[in-house]
């Protein structure tokens, strides 16, 4: 169960379009629907779709469990980079959901890897069957899934040891001055808009991100990233608060922007532990066609 409860911000807006915002993963088609079927209170009490919201009320929400049956293996093409008995690594094309979720029911990469892969490890549910970790619909690269329970409990660890590697590409607006550099500011969810997520000191958690300056250009740069920690949105967040945002971003940069169908970023590079062998394994993905598209008009203008 999700509970929120209202601050003077969100007072007197309808209780669908607040759980919209609330929620950030959902749809308020989605939303009507949920509070339709009474899988929503606000004071213990049920409601309907245009109620206005007080300060100080406590909304719930029983989310209802994506049904196994919404969940079918679908025979959609995967890059694999590799493949054993107990992990696959796929790089994931940009545009590509990681796992169903209100308004993406079908074309995931879990119906992918269902169609691709005799089982998954059931740690995380019907819904995200394998999946360790997750990269933006919008971000392009590399993503490891686990095949069994084993192997997703020692990839989960190895991620909250921060002892995986994972190195990003991305283009972000501006020239950067330093050719080194760490960003460390906590990340949690937007006091304004809570479908996004910002650098506050408000119910967020640390969040470190490294950088190195790769090339500049007149109005823009490449930079790799280091992720010390994987926090939502967190590289985007990151260049977002040091006004350097990603070029393409939807939600967190500007209008103006190079012409890229989502922000311009790449996960490169991931390196872990092998949960069965204890090997160190490390693979990459190479930089996207659209990105590099992207690098080579730049470098003519200039």
């Amino acid at each position: 169960m999700k509970q929120w409860i209202i601050d003077e911000t969100q007072q007197n807006e309808r209780i669908d379009k607040v759980i919209v915002s609330l929620h950030g993963d959902t749809s308020r088609t989605h939303v009507q629907k949920w509070i339709q079927d009474g899988h929503v209170k606000v004071n213990n009490q049920l409601v309907k779709a245009n109620y206005k919201v007080q300060e100080e009320d406590t909304i719930a929400l029983e989310e209802p469990e994506v049904q196994s049956t919404e969940i079918k293996a679908e025979n959609i093409p995967l890059d694999v980079v590799y493949e054993d008995q107990d992990v696959i690594v796929v790089n994931k094309p940009r545009g590509m959901v990681v796992h169903p979720a209100p308004g993406h029911y079908t074309g995931t990469l879990v119906h992918a890897l269902l169609y691709h892969c005799n089982d998954l490890s059931g740690i995380n549910g019907e819904a995200r069957p394998g999946i360790v970790h997750r990269i933006d619909k919008d971000t392009s690269g590399l993503i490891v899934a686990a095949k069994n329970d084993h192997a997703h409990e020692h990839l989960s660890q190895q991620l909250m040891n921060k002892t995986t590697i994972r190195h990003y590409k991305a283009i972000v607006h501006g020239v950067l001055s330093h050719k080194k550099g760490t960003i460390d500011a906590p990340i949690g969810r937007d006091q304004k808009d809570r479908q996004k997520m910002a650098v506050t000191d408000k119910n967020s958690k640390p969040a470190v991100t490294h950088f190195t300056l790769e090339e500049t250009f007149q109005a823009y740069s490449y930079v790799t990233c280091e992720l010390e920690t994987g926090r939502t949105h967190q590289i985007r967040v990151h260049f977002h608060y040091i006004e350097h945002p990603l070029a393409g971003d939807p939600k967190y940069g500007y209008k103006k922007t190079l012409p890229i169908e989502g922000q311009a970023l790449h996960a490169e590079t991931l390196g872990f532990v092998h949960p069965r062998t204890g090997e160190n394994c490390l693979f990459s993905a190479p930089l996207p066609a659209d990105m590099v598209g992207l690098l080579e008009d730049l470098r003519k203008q200039d």
